[in-house]
């Protein structure tokens, strides 16, 4: 099984090789990212299962981080500090960090959270099994990777929740209000055209393989793959 991989968004150097050597043995992957700028670039553009960001970082800062990543992504987030108000607090977890620790901490109560986010990562739904596959595409949840062929598609992890539960029920027709129950559960109370916006996304990184046809529209009422 490929491990956990860990996205360290701190910029001083020790602080963040010191995070890194505990968490890789703890049997994680890990990387390190000192810019808030780049940090949301990777978070886009790469698959990770937690992000751990300071709070004070050059090029952006940590809560204006968190909020654009939280634009096109739900990676659990925990945000590392070391102000420790109640106000620092609330506003960390506002801009949409999904805990929140004080520097300086024990190793061993940053890695009991980290697995505590990586438990509640697999969504209601959603299945865990080795592989999923649909004509030329294959998924394999427990390593959150999918390919056209063998070609990797990039994915945010919505956008791979809501692709595996698409691959769980293929041919049957889902309504957007049983996709969002399913694929989002308790994480989001807007409207159910947030369903429409991801299927877009999962269509527009289809398409460049020449698959955006593996998703059908079933017009007033949801979606298929078959």
């Amino acid at each position: 099984m490929q491990k956990p991989k860990i996205l360290i968004v701190e910029d001083e150097q020790k602080i963040a090789r010191f995070i890194q050597l505990e968490c890789e043995h703890a049997g994680y992957s890990t990387a390190i990212e000192p810019d808030g700028k780049r940090a949301v670039s990777r978070i886009a553009q790469e698959l990770w299962d937690i992000v751990l960001l300071d709070l004070m970082l050059p090029g952006l800062f940590g809560t204006e981080v968190c909020k654009q990543v939280r634009e096109f992504s739900d990676v659990p987030i925990i945000m590392l500090t070391a102000r420790g108000e109640t106000s620092d607090r609330v506003a960390g977890l506002d801009c949409g960090a999904d805990d929140y620790m004080v520097k300086p901490f024990e190793a061993e109560e940053l890695l009991a959270r980290v697995r505590a986010l990586l438990r509640r990562r697999t969504p209601v739904g959603v299945t865990k099994t080795d592989q999923l596959t649909f004509k030329k595409l294959s998924l394999y949840p427990e390593r959150f990777e999918a390919f056209i062929g063998t070609a990797l598609l990039v994915l945010t992890k919505k956008e791979f929740d809501l692709l595996s539960y698409l691959l769980l029920n293929q041919n049957l027709v889902l309504s957007r209000e049983k996709i969002l129950q399913a694929v989002w559960a308790d994480d989001f109370d807007g409207g159910d055209n947030v369903v429409d916006v991801y299927i877009r996304y999962l269509r527009s990184k289809l398409e460049a393989h020449n698959a955006a046809d593996y998703i059908v529209t079933v017009r007033g009422v949801g979606y298929v793959m078959r």
